[in-house]
């Protein structure tokens, strides 16, 4: 067969296969079914909800209406591209379809928001089933991306419901509170409408104080110098033009990047020489038990994952995953920089402080094997600006 006669059957394969999509696709719209993810359009699902309440009040049942948002799908697109965003979605609905039962219904309400009709279903049945599913979706592994973090608003529903607008808008409520805790969280309002978890952002920024405490307290040093990477990491992230939302999970990550070291023996942490292999060893779990404590508490999806990759380096050989490259986060990224920086400039039992100069020289030469160059090319610029700043006002 000629070339031109394989380009051409290959074109008409192309046009059948486009044929047969887009017959696939109207089909689904007719059904009422998102193309991408094939589960219910609003549309249909409003319909579905609205005669469950019916049913609800006809037979004094009870149920639950969730509200799921991925948390920063627009990040992931812009730092991974489209396609990993429809991966995402697309195991989001798989995730959903696995960890619900036959009866209940999916939605995609959004193009990041879904919503679930979970029928018959008390509070602590809709409690159990949409902590089972955050906590997977956390753990998927999807290309680049990694889990899922995915915020989520309920609203239960009983005989007395009747209105599925004004149940949407309770859970949106919810959702939203949710999401002003850093997401990666679920919040279930009350009969009321009113938001249990209405204090959660106060929450969250309680248990980012109390844990720095808590680290100060174990180690002075440790404590001290979160605190001082704090203010540099976040400068470099707002250099880089990361979101607000983005900024301040890097400032909770870079405050609280060493609070595994609360579960390092004395003898190591505080030990005055350099450390065995075995301490070492020891010492490199840090970085995983800061993400088991931050994970305990609600909202903190994002920052545990910081906090776990604060130690990987640019080329893969740092710990404890080995991640290279933009598969770091990009928070784990500024922190490790910042983190170095200041402990050079530090003095230590074991070692004298480097001089600012000598520390500038070390971010370069480290740069593209240990740092992100973009990184450190951010953190030097802040750096210097910062001390000449400082020498022109002494003078």
């Amino acid at each position: 067969m000629s070339v031109r006669r394989e380009r051409d059957q290959l074109a008409r394969e192309l046009d059948a296969a486009r044929r047969r999509i887009a017959d696939l696709e109207a089909a689904l719209l007719r059904r009422g079914r998102d193309t991408l993810t094939a589960v219910l359009r609003i549309e249909a699902f409003r319909e579905q909800l609205v005669e469950e309440l019916r049913r609800t009040r006809r037979r004094g049942l009870q149920g639950a209406l969730v509200v799921l948002q991925i948390d920063r799908l627009a990040d992931i697109h812009r730092d991974h591209g489209f396609a990993a965003g429809d991966a995402v979605l697309g195991a989001l609905v798989e995730a959903l379809r696995a960890g619900t039962r036959t009866e209940d219904l999916i939605g995609r309400t959004g193009d990041d928001r879904f919503a679930l009709m979970l029928r018959e279903a008390g509070e602590a049945a809709t409690r159990a089933c949409v902590a089972r599913l955050l906590g997977e979706l956390q753990g998927l592994a999807i290309e680049s991306v990694g889990g899922i973090s995915v915020s989520a608003g309920v609203a239960l529903f009983g005989p007395e419901d009747d209105d599925p607008v004004a149940l949407f808008a309770i859970a949106g409520g919810a959702l939203a509170d949710a999401q002003a805790a850093g997401g990666g969280r679920a919040v279930i309002a009350a009969d009321d409408g009113e938001d249990l978890g209405v204090s959660a952002a106060l929450q969250r920024r309680d248990a980012v104080e109390a844990l720095a405490i808590a680290l100060l307290e174990r180690d002075r040093y440790t404590g001290e110098h979160s605190e001082s990477v704090v203010e540099m990491a976040v400068a470099v992230a707002r250099s880089l033009g990361l979101s607000p939302t983005q900024v301040e999970d890097v400032r909770a990550a870079a405050l609280l990047h060493d609070i595994g070291k609360v579960g390092i023996p004395d003898a190591i942490l505080n030990k005055p020489g350099p450390l065995t292999p075995d301490e070492r060893t020891v010492m490199a779990e840090h970085p995983v038990i800061g993400e088991r404590i931050l994970q305990a508490i609600g909202g903190f999806a994002q920052v545990a994952g910081i906090v776990r990759h604060e130690h990987e380096s640019w080329d893969g050989s740092g710990y404890p995953d080995g991640l290279a490259g933009a598969a770091i986060p990009i928070g784990s990224r500024i922190i490790l920089a910042c983190d170095a920086y200041h402990a050079m400039t530090s003095d230590r039992p074991y070692r004298a402080r480097m001089s600012h100069a000598d520390a500038f020289m070390e971010l370069r030469r480290c740069a593209g094997r240990q740092f992100d160059p973009q990184v450190t090319a951010a953190l030097v610029a802040r750096l210097y600006h910062e001390r000449a700043g400082r020498a022109l006002h002494a003078v």
